[in-house]
This record gives structure tokens, C-alpha cells and sequence, in this order.
């Protein structure tokens, strides 16, 4: 048999398990199985089989062959939180934050979400796809293989259905493997009250979302000023009747009481946690749902970093993800994440490489096919420039160390 792909050489494959792995916590985040000197085979879109060269049998043939001498092999990341359906940028109000202005005061003055969505409103569904394509590439080109994209920036019933529309678009007519998530709850609409709008996010929305199957979550931004811990909980058991999983934008601003209803209604995870104290950790023990920290976000809003040492010592999970958007966190690159998970949350490399694959990739449910290299998995995977070993990623933050990419076992770079 000619396989489709052959990687021979391979200084380090990394994240091999033998069997899928659901999620790592605790002490576990710190191991990382790597193969020195090995070998990858791909067929059909999916892992064949991997092992030492020495092992590697004397007849393998495919049909192409690369040679990862001094290279590492990496599973895709898994990016499992962003907002990568958007109309523009917002570079307006990064000059307003650099003058002093916060997040709230900016979206009080009518920036922020509400902004966006004015922008995103104009456009048809077909302008926003295109507008939207380009970021979708983007993230391909950083190692990105699984992105999970958010509406949330339409605000109305039409709207919403549009990003959603377009966002699972983007999981057809590229190689990404695209979730989707609903997230009427992200701001009120200047022209109603918050429970008119709560209202409609149930009563039309949700309805809509899920007669059309447009999305697999649920998600609302639980903050002060935004949707309370009780608005939250009366969006999300909505959403669980219509057949929507919660996930939960919470704790970023300040401690807001998300975390405790994202584990009451069964969140798969709680986003941001830059605001987290032990009260919090000690209601993610013995719950399913993951924190999840967005360190590009603190980054750019210059805010507390996620508590990553306290989690991961309190022997809970972690995930790392981009919150790639254009307000709070305009980068969907991996390899930063990376960078800023080890220097700003003091992760170690593997810890940091466990939550942006495999724990990440619980988030979306993706364990079974995406986050490690495992026999019959989905071949997404991507071969480093020649560095010396698996710290050289985040250590190089800045640098394309990537130098080749593979998504359903097909050459892309």
C-alpha cells in the first residue's frame, strides 16, 4: 500500500498517546510524551501509525515523503475561544485605551461590542464571509487546526443567524474544523432594555439558532454592566432545552459570580479568570467544566493574568486559548499564547502545550479526533524550523517557527 504522507526523521513527535486523552489536571499538565527519532504516516485524512525509525518498516511507501531532520512535530492547536467573525478592526479605541480609557468607559461612549455590531449590521452575509476569510487563513498559517468562532457581534435575531452562517462557512471552505456558539448575550442593544433583549435572546433567538442548527453552544458575557449571574442562568437553561451546551464568559472584569453559575447550569468551560480567588477554585473541583484563560486579552487590556500556578496547583485543568477579536484581543497566533501562558501565567512549555491541545480540544468535545497524535485521529499536525527542543516556541515569541502544515492529512504550507 502507498500511504499519503510519510514524515521520516523527526527529531521530537510530540503529544504521542496511545490511546485519547479526555483532559490533563493538575501535576498531569506537566507530561508530555515526545518520540525522538521518529516517524508519522497519514492516510486517508488520519494518523495511520507512528513509531521510533528504527522500527519504521523496510517496504513504507507514499506518496510524499518529507524529512523532519532536527524538526518537532506538533499536533494543530486547538483554539477553543474566539470572536473571528467580525466586520473591522477597532484600532480607534486601542488610541483610547493608550490614553487611559478602560473597557468600560469605552463601551459606555458607545465603542466596544456596540460598536462592532453597528459595523458588522451593514454588512450582507456575503461581504462578512469574505471579510472573515482572511483571519480564518491567518490562524491556519500560526498552527491552528480547531477553532471554535462566537457570534455576538450581530445583536439581532437576523444578525446573529448571519455570523453563524458564516462562521460555519468558513468550516466548509477551509480545512479548519470549525465549532460555533451562539452568543446573543454579549451586550444590550442601545434601543432596548436588557429584558426586552433577554426576551428576544429567548423567545426568537435561541428558536432560531437551534431550527437551523447554526451552533453547538451557548455563551453570555456574565460581568457587571453586561449580564448578571441570574440572567446568565435563565439565557443558558433556555439554551439547554434547545439542545445548546453553556460555555461562560466569566470573572474577566472582576469577580462576577461566573464561574459559580457557569458550574451550576453544567458549562463545558469558564472563560478569562483574570479575576479568580480561591472561593472560585474550590467550586471548579469535582466539575466537568474547564477554566479556560484568554492571556492575549490580559495582554492587551493590560489586565491580571489568569491565575494559571494556583489552578494548576489545586490539581484542577487549564486550557489556554486566543479570544482572537477585534476589541480586547486582536490575535489569533498560538504560538504567542504560548509565550504569554509561560512568561505572564508561569506555565512550563508542557503544561502550556497540554492546554492549548488536548484540554482545549475537551472544551469542544474534540477529544476523540483533534489535539494529539494518536492512531486515527485527524492527521492535523504542523513541522517546526529546526529549533532545539520544545521550549524553543514559546521562548522565540514573535518568531514563525513554523515551517510546515498539514490539516485532514493534506500539505498546506
Amino acid at each position: 500500500m502507498v500511504y499519503d504522507l510519510l514524515i521520516t526523521h523527526i527529531k521530537g513527535l510530540v503529544q504521542v498517546r496511545d490511546q485519547p486523552v479526555n483532559k490533563l489536571m493538575g501535576r498531569e499538565m506537566s507530561q508530555l510524551p515526545i518520540l525522538q527519532d521518529a516517524y508519522l504516516i497519514i492516510s486517508k485524512g488520519l494518523i495511520h501509525s507512528y513509531g521510533f525509525m528504527k522500527d519504521i518498516p523496510l517496504d513504507v511507501k507514499a506518496q510524499t515523503v518529507l524529512n523532519a531532520s532536527d524538526q518537532f512535530v506538533f499536533p494543530s492547536f486547538v483554539d477553543s475561544h474566539t470572536h473571528l467573525v467580525f466586520a473591522a478592526t477597532r484600532e480607534e479605541e486601542f488610541v483610547m485605551k493608550l490614553k487611559g480609557a478602560s473597557y468600560e468607559q469605552i463601551a459606555a461612549s458607545g465603542g466596544g461590542i456596540l460598536n462592532s455590531a453597528k459595523k458588522l449590521q451593514a454588512l450582507s452575509e456575503e461581504e462578512l464571509f469574505q471579510s472573515s476569510l482572511p483571519r480564518a487563513w491567518e490562524i491556519i498559517q500560526s498552527g491552528t487546526g480547531a477553532v471554535e468562532i462566537k457570534s455576538g457581534y450581530g445583536l439581532t435575531t437576523k444578525d446573529e443567524l448571519k455570523m453563524l452562517r458564516v462562521a460555519q462557512r468558513i468550516g466548509r471552505e477551509t480545512p479548519l474544523t470549525v465549532k460555533t456558539t451562539f452568543l446573543g448575550a454579549h451586550a444590550v442593544p442601545r434601543e432596548k432594555t436588557k429584558e426586552q433583549y433577554i426576551t428576544e435572546i429567548i423567545n426568537e433567538m435561541i428558536p432560531a439558532v437551534a431550527e437551523e442548527k447554526l451552533a453547538e453552544y451557548i455563551d453570555a458575557f456574565c460581568e457587571t454592566g453586561f449580564f448578571s449571574v441570574e440572567e446568565t442562568e435563565r439565557i443558558f437553561e433556555a439554551g439547554k432545552i434547545a439542545g445548546l451546551i453553556p460555555r461562560l464568559h466569566a470573572n474577566q472584569l472582576n469577580r462576577s459570580g461566573g464561574v459559580q453559575v457557569g458550574v451550576k447550569t453544567g458549562a463545558i468551560s469558564v472563560d478569562h479568570l483574570e479575576n479568580m480567588g480561591e472561593e472560585e477554585i474550590e467550586v471548579l473541583k469535582n466539575s466537568g467544566t474547564m477554566p479556560v484563560a484568554l492571556p492575549g486579552a490580559a495582554f492587551f487590556l493590560n489586565l491580571p493574568f489568569t491565575p494559571a500556578r494556583s489552578i494548576i496547583d489545586a490539581g484542577l485543568p487549564i486550557a489556554v486559548a486566543s479570544d482572537y477579536n477585534p476589541g480586547s484581543a486582536p490575535s489569533g497566533n498560538m504560538p504567542l499564547m504560548l509565550s504569554l501562558a509561560c512568561i505572564k501565567m508561569r506555565m512550563t512549555p508542557e503544561e502550556a502545550i497540554n492546554a492549548t491541545t488536548i484540554n482545549t480540544a475537551y472544551t469542544l468535545n474534540l477529544s476523540k479526533t483533534h489535539g494529539t497524535i494518536t492512531r486515527g485521529k485527524v492527521a492535523n499536525v504542523f513541522i517546526t524550523q529546526p529549533i532545539s527542543s520544545i521550549a524553543s516556541l514559546p521562548y522565540s515569541f514573535g518568531s514563525n517557527l513554523i515551517s510546515q502544515i498539514i490539516l485532514n492529512g493534506k500539505l498546506i504550507k
